[in-house]
Formats: structure tokens, sequence, C-alpha cells
């Protein structure tokens, strides 16, 4: 759907320059804006090796182990029904403290392998692919705590927004990091919200 609304809007700006006399200004946008797009790339990919790093040296070092021993009571309150020791824990704990730190490139690998392993803790449940018949057609239907991941995942609580300084570094804002308290604001409420909206659904579910 989004590959046809982009083609669509390009179409329109493209069509609409001719027609108005201003094809020109249409061809330097479009040179302009994939010379930003280069220089973007390149300075965020400084910024995401220095975060991955950092990443790095905390894992290696122990700390990612000890923020996650005490996000446990926390994940221990989203997750109840997911046992102590299962893998998909320490997963879905790395992707949370990525997340909050701002690295969105960190989180993601874990991401995917919580719920790869929440996939897994369904066939140890007797629900192999937890799949409901419709028709001839099998219909794949995610599990609880896959709803209730990918909805904290997507809420973001954040204390420092690396990618949007980035941003705003790069197009010559004078303060950066003047989003860091906005930021914060706004993905508190959010993961409240979703928090709050996961336990309702959970209660009505069962």
């Amino acid at each position: 759907m989004l590959n046809y609304l982009w083609a669509a809007m390009i179409a329109i700006g493209i069509v609409y320059g001719v027609f108005s006399g201003n094809m020109g200004a249409v061809t330097n946008g479009a040179l302009d804006s994939a010379k930003e797009a280069i220089s973007l790339c390149l300075n965020m990919c400084g910024v995401m090796a220095l975060w991955m790093g950092l990443m790095e040296i905390a894992g290696t070092s122990g700390l990612i182990e000890k923020l996650t021993e005490k996000i446990n009571p926390f994940v221990s309150f989203l997750f109840p029904r997911i046992p102590k020791n299962h893998p998909s824990r320490e997963a879905i704990s790395t992707n949370i403290i990525a997340n909050i730190l701002g690295l969105g490139w960190a989180a993601t690998p874990a991401g995917l392998k919580a719920m790869e392993e929440l996939s897994k803790l369904e066939e140890e449940r007797g629900n192999p692919g937890y799949q409901k018949e419709k028709g001839k057609n099998s219909v794949r239907i995610a599990s609880n705590e896959m709803c209730v991941f990918l909805i904290i995942n997507i809420s973001s609580l954040q204390l420092i927004p690396v990618n949007m300084i980035a941003y705003r570094s790069q197009y010559g804002s004078v303060a950066p990091t003047a989003v860091i308290a906005p930021g914060l604001m706004a993905t508190f409420i959010t993961t409240l919200v979703a928090i709050v909206f996961c336990k309702i659904m959970d209660r009505a579910r069962r």
C-alpha cells in the first residue's frame, strides 16, 4: 500500500511540475534530495556504529545482564505466563533496554529473537503454529505474549532519542538535544497507555 502511495505522490508532483512550468525545480529538488539522502545515511552510519559499539561494551561488561535482572519484575508484570527461566525473557529485556536507550538498531535483533522464542513457547504449550482453520486456508494467530511485546516495542519508552538527535544535528538544529524532554514525556505516555491497553485486552481475552 505504501508503495502505491509514494508512487502516486511522485507522479502527482511530476505532473504538477510539468503543467505549472516548474519542471526545473522538480528536477533540482530530486537531485538535492538524493544528495541529502546519501549524506544522512553516512551520518547515521557513524551514529549507529558508535551506539552499537557502546551496546557491545555494555553486554561484554555485564551491564546488560545486570539491567536485565533489574527489570525482571517489570517483565514478569507484563508477561506473567512466561516461565521465569525461558530464553524469551532475556531477549525481551534486552529489547526493552535498547529501546529505552534509544538504540533501535540494537533493539531489532533482540526483538526478532524474542518473537522466535515466543513462537517456540507456543509449541511447547501444545499450540504448534497457533493456527486456526478458515475455509481452505489456515490463519496464523499471534499469541497474547506476542501481541503485548509488539505493542510495548512500538510504544518504545526512550530516555535518549538517538535517531532524532542525529537527524536534528544533520539538518543544522541549534539545540539538537532539546527534543529529549518532550520525547521522554511522549514515549512515557504512549508506553503507559500501551500497558493499560494490553492488560485490559488480556483480561477480556481470558
